[in-house]
Parts: C-alpha cells; structure tokens; sequence
C-alpha cells in the first residue's frame, strides 16, 4: 500500500476573525508535517500552491492525498493538478473522524501546543509561529511510533540503512 499524505484544514484566530490553517504530512511512515499555510480562507489555489513542497517526499508517498470535503479540496483546480500529478485524492466521509485517526492526533497536538499557546496579531506572525513550532515538531520531538525519534531522526535512521 502506498504512503498518503493529507492535509485538512484548521480555524485559528487572527485578531478575532477567523483564519484558516492547512497542514501537509506524511503521516503514516516518517510523521513529518512538511507544510503549514495560515490565510485567511484558503481554496484549492492555495492547496496547489503549497503541493511543491510534498516533491521533496519519495515518489512511493506521493501516491495518494486523503483530505476532508472542504470546498478548497474538492476544487477542479485541487482535481486538475492530481491528475497531472497521478496522485489519487481520498476524501473522507464526512463525520467520521475515524477515517482520519493520525491527522485528528496531529491536530490535536497542533492545537494545544501551538494554536492555544500562542496570540496572533497578524497572518504573518501567525506564520511565523506556526512554521517555528513545525521545526521543533520535526526536529525535536520524539514520536513514540517512530521509537521515541524525531520525524528528522527517523528519515535519517532509514537513509543510512541497518547497522551490520
């Protein structure tokens, strides 16, 4: 079975509005979140233009993009560009947190350690807080599913192949 990586979308509050944030990872081998875009309502422009940066995952992992039904993922720009690709879209049945039970745990870390740690007053710091809390995710913070390594750590463990 091919590795997927999936990317739903999250509410966050930028000076009392509501602002968007959608994460991009390779959740069921490395954990890696590989993406986060804050914008203030994003569509399936916006999706594509954040896919370059899944390239950089082996071509095994970008087979398949499991997301929710929002309107930014159900795009004909978002179709276009999987069939361009050869990525197949899985979408989620609506309701059924359970089709997502990796990406609902990483939303919930993501939420508690960064979203409701920090005030935003601006998309910009937003950003920029959001992207330095998805460095230390990657970097330093041990997975116990990756035994007890980092998203980074692990990658590297698998590059260097088993110790004879």
């Amino acid at each position: 079975m091919g590795q997927q990586f999936r990317t739903p979308p999250k509410p966050v509050n930028v000076k009392n509005s509501e602002h968007e944030v959608m994460n991009a990872q390779s959740s069921y081998f490395s954990r890696k979140c590989l993406a986060i875009q804050v914008a203030q309502g994003l569509c399936g422009e916006d999706v594509v233009a954040v896919m370059p940066r899944l390239k950089q995952l082996p071509k095994r992992v970008q087979e398949q993009l499991q997301t929710y039904n929002g309107s930014e993922f159900i795009s004909n720009t978002l179709d276009h560009w999987a069939y361009e690709n050869g990525v197949t879209m899985d979408f989620s049945r609506p309701g059924k947190p359970t089709d997502n039970v990796l990406i609902e745990s990483f939303n919930g870390s993501f939420r508690d350690e960064c979203l409701n740690v920090h005030g935003f007053l601006s998309l910009d710091d937003a950003q920029e807080k959001v992207e330095h809390w998805r460095q230390e995710y990657n970097q330093q913070r041990p997975h116990s599913s990756l035994n007890n390594l980092t998203p980074e750590e692990f990658i590297r463990s698998l590059k260097k192949g088993p110790d004879l």
